[in-house]
């Protein structure tokens, strides 16, 4: 009985490690870090595809200005901090992929606008990450989830990022989709210094089962 419940928590343990790790295999997009989110794909158009993603833990830190660039930088700063020695433990903590950028859907390009900023955990410290030395840094989940997603190259800048969303939710409403009309996520995979091969997305959360694209 011992031996049966050991296999079952490892099996757990394995499954839950094995959504965060190497997906150079699956992702050609998804290259510059050791680790990276895992994801099932449910099925892709040419307007859009579906994802499935398992529960997650990220570290998190959020910035108000008339901006995004400028938000994200100034909470990007935060979170490089703590990866790079300034939590509890002293570690040094593995850059991943994606980062994401939770954005308010009702914010007004003429208003301020809170943005949040996270970083994915490595598989090794999504069970008890190191408690930050900064407390407007902090710890966020996102549950088992299925998103919209719609890729694009180039830059994450405010302008491109919001007509790429308009245009996924466009895609989304001609087939009826449900969907988390508050907030979206902007996701990014690459380092600053990347120049060419630029790979961003948008994301919407499903609400209820996902709406596949339309086949030509």
């Amino acid at each position: 009985m011992i031996c049966l419940t050991g296999m079952i928590v490892l099996f757990f343990a394995l499954t839950v490690d094995g959504r965060i790790g190497d997906s150079t295999s699956e992702n050609s997009f998804c290259t510059e870090t050791k680790e990276c989110l895992l994801f099932d794909l449910v099925c892709a158009g040419d307007d859009y595809e579906v994802r499935h993603y398992d529960a997650a833990k990220w570290v998190t830190a959020e910035a108000e200005s008339y901006f995004m660039e400028i938000a994200i930088s100034r909470a990007f700063r935060k979170l490089f901090k703590y990866i790079t020695g300034e939590n509890v433990a002293g570690a040094k903590i593995d850059m991943t992929a994606p980062v994401i950028i939770k954005v308010n859907e009702s914010a007004s390009m003429w208003q301020s606008s809170n943005y949040v900023l996270s970083f994915l955990l490595p598989s090794s410290y999504q069970a008890n990450p190191p408690k930050p030395t900064d407390s407007s840094v902090y710890f966020t989940d996102t549950p088992d989830m299925k998103v919209y997603v719609r890729s694009y190259g180039g830059w994450m800048m405010s302008v491109v990022s919001k007509s790429q969303a308009q245009s996924l939710k466009t895609s989304l409403d001609k087939v009826q989709a449900k969907y988390e009309s508050e907030y979206r996520y902007d996701v990014g995979y690459n380092s600053p210094m990347k120049i060419m091969n630029r790979h961003n997305e948008v994301w919407y959360i499903a609400k209820g089962e996902p709406v596949c694209p339309k086949s030509e």
